[in-house]
């Protein structure tokens, strides 16, 4: 193609007439395509709201003017960022304190390894942090998102799917999630567990709950109390102690609980982070673990073997998980519009010290 293609006005010539050629810009390419500049950037960034005869148009006249945007020429034909962003919308104290976010990060980039993905890690802390995501999401600068933390009203992946952008989440937002997703069998897992406790003879068995606007905090009370059931045990609402999955919420639960039931005998913890806290409340309580209570937390991170003593802890192999949300979401960025897939994993209990 020639340096001096044209366009409206003359020929594209650098600044007062300057020796090389200067970049076409975006108004020139809608004003030789006959289009808007609203139209020439959606179809640059493949959005399905155009006409084939207008995309035609605007790409006949990116190549007569030679416009390249900011992404790389090859993204121009493909509609790709070779881009996908990992979002966590936690803050930044719980990313690095919780295991299981580094486990899934680590799952994420070994699967990426041999392919050209770049993963973005985007921490979505308030709501102008989540505008800014959105924003960016909007531009088309990724071709995919992993989605992490699922809270029940997120506004992010109603967001997603306005947007057709893929997405994989890890765990769900409840029993009807649309969306594609890889999840632990969260209920099961809490099932086996408290199931192990009243199997050793535990009578006042209390579990510490995660954030109930999250599927897997939910699923495990529901294995909790579907283990209680059918044991013939009456469920007692004061063994149930709601928290967040961080270590100081497993102690103010822990507090809670010895408050309310004095003489519990076991807890079953939603994560090995609060279980952690609970076992430091319990011995400044003068309560032997597991002689007087039996503790039991759920992940099996690096958290659980490094107690004292060790945790017994339900194992969800999440660097795995990582993995296997990776995987989905390359297929789903191969194949536009391919069914959402939805995997659950099975868990087991890892029986040490504590229980």
């Amino acid at each position: 193609m020639s340096s001096t293609a044209q366009r409206p006005g003359g020929p594209l010539t650098g600044p007062a007439g300057g020796r090389g050629p200067r970049r076409p810009t975006l108004e020139e390419v809608a004003a030789l395509a006959g289009v808007g500049r609203g139209t020439v950037s959606r179809v640059i960034n493949g959005s399905p709201r155009v006409s084939e005869r207008t995309r035609a148009a605007v790409e006949q006249a990116v190549a007569e003017l030679g416009y390249v945007p900011n992404r790389a020429a090859r993204t121009l034909v493909t509609s790709r960022t070779d881009a996908i962003a990992l979002v966590v919308p936690e803050t930044e104290t719980r990313l690095f304190s919780e295991p299981y976010f580094s486990d899934i990060i680590s799952g994420v980039c070994a699967e990426l390894t041999e392919t050209d993905m770049q993963l973005l890690l985007v921490l979505v802390r308030n709501q102008r942090e989540r505008e800014r995501l959105f924003a960016y999401l909007r531009a088309q600068r990724v071709d995919g998102v992993l989605l992490v933390a699922v809270h029940c009203d997120d506004p992010l992946p109603a967001v997603l799917a306005e947007l057709r952008i893929p997405v994989v989440l890890a765990g769900r937002r409840g029993d009807q999630e649309p969306l594609s997703y890889v999840a632990a069998d969260n209920a099961g897992g809490a099932k086996v567990a408290v199931r192990h406790l009243l199997q050793r003879g535990r009578e006042k068995i209390a579990t510490i709950t995660g954030p109930l606007d999250m599927d897997a905090a939910r699923a495990r009370l529901a294995g909790y109390r579907d283990a209680l059931a059918e044991a013939g045990r009456d469920e007692r609402e004061e063994l149930v102690a709601l928290a967040d999955f961080t270590e100081e919420g497993g102690r103010a639960a822990m507090r809670e609980l010895l408050d309310r039931v004095p003489d519990l005998d076991a807890v079953f913890c939603a994560s090995d982070v609060l279980a952690a806290g609970a076992l430091q409340v319990l011995r400044a309580a003068g309560r032997r673990v597991p002689e007087e209570v039996a503790l039991i937390g759920f992940d099996d991170s690096i958290v659980a073997r490094h107690t004292d003593p060790a945790l017994t802890s339900v194992r969800q192999p999440i660097e795995e998980m990582g993995r296997m949300m990776a995987r989905l979401l390359l297929d789903e960025i191969a194949e536009p519009g391919r069914r959402n897939r939805q995997l659950v994993v099975p868990t087991e209990l890892v029986v040490r010290d504590s229980a």
